[in-house]
């Protein structure tokens, strides 16, 4: 099974890129989705992270209030080191164990979706890492679209990997500064390129008839 590994900083497309692959008929597994599931009410990761942080982080009906979990760590280094090995290390338990599934039912090919390209369970898995990538004039305003203040928006981009660190674990790029077209064409052209290549079937993208 081909593993093709999509990284890149917030706000510069890469789950938007995911999804093209997804349409393409490639099985997308989504760190950020699972990260939710394994934090929210039940998952494998809440207690941890209650036990971590402290009650001030939940919400009127118990659960952890992720506004508030965010305020908190993206002032805080530490503490979002402290949270990122408690989620990454359930959300890459999950990944694995869908990859078994998956090579189980003689899956050729798989996406992981991963923002923190950390070792285990994402670069020691991939046969390929594409980073996506945006300049920080376009990111910027995609991220102000999203309702983050310029503060905010500081603060996550300060708190992720540089553009050099991105690069020097990806084996290539796709710069995204131009509309989603484009960025449409520019994911097809990767996955002829790389998957079809191999003999790994596509399916049609959802506008051609």
């Amino acid at each position: 099974m081909f593993v093709l590994g999509v990284t890149g900083g917030i706000g510069c497309g890469k789950s938007t890129a995911a999804s093209r692959m997804r349409d393409r008929g490639i099985p997308v597994l989504d760190a950020d989705q699972i990260s939710h599931q394994v934090s929210a009410a039940g998952g494998r990761a809440e207690s941890e992270i209650i036990e971590s942080f402290g009650t001030e982080i939940l919400g009127e009906d118990g659960a952890i209030d992720r506004g508030l979990l965010a305020e908190l760590v993206f002032h805080d280094r530490r503490a979002l080191d402290r949270l990122s090995l408690i989620v990454h290390a359930a959300v890459m338990d999950e990944i694995k164990q869908s990859l078994q599934i998956l090579e189980a039912k003689k899956t050729k090919a798989v996406v992981l979706d991963v923002p923190i390209p950390v070792r285990d369970g994402f670069l020691d898995r991939c046969d390929l890492v594409l980073l996506i990538w945006a300049s920080d004039e376009v990111r910027i305003p995609r991220l102000r679209e999203r309702g983050l203040n310029d503060e905010q928006i500081k603060e996550r981009i300060a708190m992720q990997m540089s553009h050099e660190e991105y690069q020097e674990i990806a084996n290539l790029e796709i710069l995204n500064d131009g509309d989603l077209d484009e960025l449409y064409a520019k994911v097809d052209r990767l996955l002829e390129d790389e998957l079809a290549s191999r003999g790994i079937r596509l399916q049609a993208p959802p506008d051609i008839s």
